[in-house]
């Protein structure tokens, strides 16, 4: 069973800095694309970013240059560092990874708050 934990959510000024992590086990997470994926209050969830199992990555416009995604496949965990927070980057942020059935993200955490105050 695939299962997915991020942490390291909280409150940050604008302007500060994040970094999420998300643990994964039951599978090794260099072995398929592994996403995060955000929900601000009121919206539907979007896309942020993707790490694919070659390690290229892949970001939408708005964290374009802000947001990096990486992993560190001893600890089997794929991390989402984010700088120059802006007040619009506030929302759950989850990670996913692929498999199921029919493909695409399959498997999610949990979710975790970031909050950035403006």
């Amino acid at each position: 069973q695939v299962q997915l934990v991020e942490s390291g959510g909280g409150l940050v000024q604008a302007g500060g800095s994040l970094r999420l992590s998300c643990a994964v086990s039951g599978r090794t997470s260099s072995s398929a694309a592994m996403g995060w994926f955000r929900q601000a209050p009121g919206k539907e969830r979007e896309f942020v970013g993707s790490i694919r199992s070659d390690d290229s990555t892949y970001y939408t416009d708005p964290v374009k240059g802000r947001f990096t995604i990486s992993r560190d496949n001893a600890k089997n965990t794929v991390f989402l560092q984010m700088t120059s927070l802006k007040s619009q980057d506030t929302a759950v942020y989850y990670c996913a990874t692929t498999g199921g059935p029919a493909g695409g993200y399959y498997y999610w955490g949990q979710g975790t708050q970031v909050t950035v105050s403006s």
